[in-house]
């Protein structure tokens, strides 16, 4: 008998016929002997949804309102979810995240998780219940409820396979799995097997959608397999595993990109120990997170220092920006949000050289001008104008031939 984690995403659940249908799949495998835990993100739309009202009401909405209406979300689909298990005469109990009790901190809409006690489900489960859980929120330890931010549900899922120490942890979404590329920009892409933590990692941190990073971020720390698959077919899809030998044949895994990004540049920024920290300081305590750094020194005195955030908290950082620069006495602050970040990544860049600078041709060849550049040992980046994302995927995936199969590559030395 086996413990196995099921999320399900909100395409997966946008209707209540959708809904009927995932309890079937959910039922199928609990006639089969299984225990099962499964955890629902809202209704497709519907975090959208909330979210504008709140706009409507409140320019800036308070963080730990939006907490408060984004949770509901997720209620009503774990609430549905088990109605139609007990229509189609099995059990089931849906419980929210602090009935779970997974404690988070209390950064409201972007909250981690702290722990989880896994008492309550497991009692549930021992009396062949369906455990269906809320995703993307948790409790606070003042009893408030917090939010995880987007791809919370994904979190969620992972930290509970952890908690309770499952046997796999299986993401259903609109897709097969992880593919080289995002199919929609680029028809030839593929679809990974198996791919390891750390490539899914880089990939998750820039741009791809299938997994949220800091569900990768847990699978990789409490070695949960993660098999990523479609909701509408039976199809075996892709297995977020510890790295084996054979990956480390495969120079290039995938390609991903990002348009959710924005640039900053704070000009002529004294050149001093302490100025860097005045600016990043008051950015961390807003829990926005800043991306690439490029720092450029003009007459030794000066410098101008240039990074990206995520473009839905571009304007709270100019907003705190814009006090800071005159505060260090800095010339001005100015902003771009028409860029776009394009990364490749793989395993095997580690033992290659030169994969940066076929990149950099690649897209010089096509007229594409880089603006920054950040690499890593398995992952190369570079910011451009966002108008030419979907050329630059394309031009990538074709140059690495991801549409092929991953041949062997000789060791360099």
């Amino acid at each position: 008998m086996a413990l196995i984690v099921q999320k399900f995403g909100g395409t997966s659940v946008g209707s209540t016929e959708k809904i009927k249908a995932v309890a079937q799949r959910v039922i199928k495998n609990h006639k089969a002997g299984n225990r099962m835990v499964v955890v629902l993100s809202a209704m497709s739309g519907e975090t959208d949804r909330l979210t504008g009202l709140a706009n409507d009401i409140q320019r800036i909405p308070n963080s730990r309102e939006m907490d408060m209406l984004l949770a509901t979300g997720e209620q009503v689909t774990v609430a549905l979810f088990a109605m139609a298990v007990k229509e189609a005469g099995y059990d089931a109990v849906s419980l929210l995240g602090d009935q779970v009790a997974i404690h988070t901190d209390n950064m409201h809409t972007k909250a981690r998780i702290d722990s989880i006690d896994p008492e309550n489900i497991s009692k549930y489960l021992d009396q062949n219940k369906i455990v269906t859980i809320a995703g993307f929120q948790g409790v606070a330890d003042n009893g408030d409820i917090t939010t995880l931010g987007r791809g919370g549900s994904d979190t969620t899922a992972v930290a509970l396979a952890a908690a309770l120490q499952a046997d796999a942890c299986e993401i259903f979404t609109d897709v097969e799995g992880v593919y080289t590329t995002d199919p929609n920009v680029c028809a030839q892409a593929k679809k990974i097997d198996y791919i390891s933590y750390d490539e899914m990692l880089e990939l998750a941190s820039l741009g791809a959608k299938v997994l949220d990073i800091r569900s990768v971020g847990l699978a990789k720390r409490f070695s949960v397999p993660v098999h990523v698959r479609s909701t509408f077919s039976e199809n075996i899809g892709t297995w977020v595993v510890e790295e084996e030998k054979i990956m480390e044949s495969m120079l290039v895994s995938g390609i991903t990109y990002s348009k959710k990004e924005a640039r900053i540049t704070i000009k002529k920024v004294p050149d001093q120990p302490g100025v860097a920290a005045k600016i990043f300081l008051p950015i961390s305590d807003a829990g926005i997170l800043v991306d690439m750094i490029i720092q450029n020194t003009t007459d030794g005195q000066l410098t101008d220092m240039t990074f990206t955030v995520p473009r839905n908290d571009y304007q709270r950082a100019m907003d705190i920006l814009q006090n800071v620069a005159k505060d260090i006495k800095a010339d001005s602050v100015s902003g771009d949000k028409d860029i776009a970040k394009v990364s490749i990544v793989g395993v095997g860049m580690r033992n290659h050289t030169g994969i940066a600078s076929t990149m950099f041709q690649i897209l010089a060849k096509e007229g594409i001008n880089m603006m920054m550049v950040s690499t890593s040992e398995i992952k190369v980046s570079c910011i451009i104008a966002e108008k030419y994302t979907e050329l630059a995927v394309r031009t990538l995936h074709d140059a690495f031939a991801l549409d092929k199969d991953n041949a062997p590559i000789e060791e360099t030395e």
